[in-house]
C-alpha cells in the first residue's frame, strides 16, 4: 500500500479527509491562457448490472471542468446534471447493495438527455474511471457520444509508474488521503476530479497525463488463429480473450508495435507472425 508523501499522520495513524464541495472549490485556480484551457466533462453511471448490451441505465451523473491542460489545475466548474432512471426493471438486492440505489428512489425518473447531449456537446473530452464500460450505456443512449474523444483514468494513467498497484476509485482516493461515498454517480465524479486535479501534484498531475494520451491514437494487436494450448502465455502477457470474436487481443502503443509482434511470432506462432495490428483513432477509444 503506498500513500501519498504529503498524507497526514498522527504516530502511526493516517489521517483522511472527506471529500465535500468546500475542498473542490479550494482548487479553483482562476484564469488562464485561453489556448491553455480545456473543457472536460467528468461521467459516471450506476447501472442494473455489467452487461453493456442489456443492463439499463439508473442514475447518471456529469460535470464539466475547465482545465488548464498544461499545468492540470481547476480553472472553473462550469455546468452539472444528476438524475435517477427509472430502467422499469426491478433492481436486483446486490446492485442496491452497492450502490445505496432502490426501486422507490428511481421510480418515476426520467433522464433530460436533451440537458446531456447540451453538456457533452460543449465538452472537449469525456472522461470516465473505466471509460469502455461508461461509454457503452451512453453510446446506445445518445448518437453525440459516439462522436466525442473520451478517455480512460484507468487506462490513460501509468498509475503503476505514480507508484499505486491498483487503479480503483476508492483505493486511489485513499492513497490520495481522502475518502468519500462511493458508487453513487456525482459522488464518484467528484472523487474523480479531485484525484486526477490532486494539490500534492505540483506539477506533472494526473488530469495532464491522462489529457496527452487522449490525443495519441492507440493500437490493438489480434492474435488471430493462435493455438489453443497458447492461450495461458497470452494471458500472462497481459492479453485479454474477446468472447464475442473469439480472439486474444492486447492494447499498445505505436512504439511498441514490433516488440509485440516479434514476441508472438516467437512464443505464439513458431517463426510466423499471423496475426493483425489494427489501428485505434482518438474519437473510436473505449467504444463497443
Amino acid at each position: 500500500m503506498s500513500f501519498i508523501k504529503s498524507i497526514k499522520k498522527t504516530g502511526t495513524k493516517i489521517n483522511l479527509y472527506k471529500l465535500n464541495k468546500d475542498v473542490l472549490e479550494k482548487q479553483i485556480h482562476g484564469t488562464t491562457l485561453f489556448s491553455n484551457a480545456m473543457n472536460i466533462c467528468f461521467i459516471d453511471l450506476e447501472t442494473t448490472g455489467l452487461n453493456k448490451e442489456e443492463d439499463k441505465i439508473i442514475e447518471i451523473a456529469l460535470k464539466t471542468v475547465k482545465i488548464d491542460k498544461a499545468e492540470g489545475n481547476i480553472i472553473s466548474f462550469d455546468d452539472k446534471y444528476e438524475s435517477f432512471q427509472d430502467p422499469g426493471i426491478e433492481i436486483e438486492e446486490k446492485i442496491s447493495l452497492i450502490t445505496g440505489i432502490t426501486d422507490s428512489m428511481v421510480t418515476g425518473h426520467e433522464i433530460n438527455w436533451e440537458k446531456v447531449n447540451e453538456i457533452v456537446n460543449n465538452t472537449d473530452i469525456m472522461i470516465a474511471h473505466n471509460a469502455r464500460f461508461d461509454r457503452a450505456f451512453l453510446d446506445r443512449n445518445m448518437p453525440l457520444s459516439k462522436d466525442k474523444v473520451w478517455a480512460c483514468s484507468v487506462s490513460d494513467i501509468d498509475w503503476l509508474h505514480r507508484g499505486f498497484a491498483k487503479s480503483s476509485l476508492e483505493l486511489l482516493s485513499t492513497w490520495h488521503g481522502f475518502y468519500y461515498e462511493s458508487h453513487r454517480a456525482m459522488n464518484d465524479v467528484d472523487a474523480l476530479i479531485h484525484l486526477l486535479t490532486h494539490p500534492s501534484y505540483k506539477e506533472n498531475k494526473p488530469v495532464t497525463e491522462l489529457i496527452n494520451n487522449s490525443q495519441i491514437p492507440y493500437y490493438e494487436v489480434i492474435a488471430s488463429n493462435s493455438p489453443y494450448e497458447t492461450k495461458d502465455i497470452l494471458r500472462s502477457h497481459n492479453y485479454r480473450w474477446n468472447g464475442e470474436n473469439k480472439y486474444w487481443w492486447k492494447r499498445v502503443n505505436k512504439d511498441e508495435i514490433d516488440k509485440e509482434r516479434s514476441w508472438l511470432t516467437d512464443k505464439v506462432y513458431n517463426g510466423y507472425f499471423m496475426g493483425i495490428v489494427e489501428e485505434v483513432l482518438i474519437q473510436d477509444k473505449y467504444k463497443k
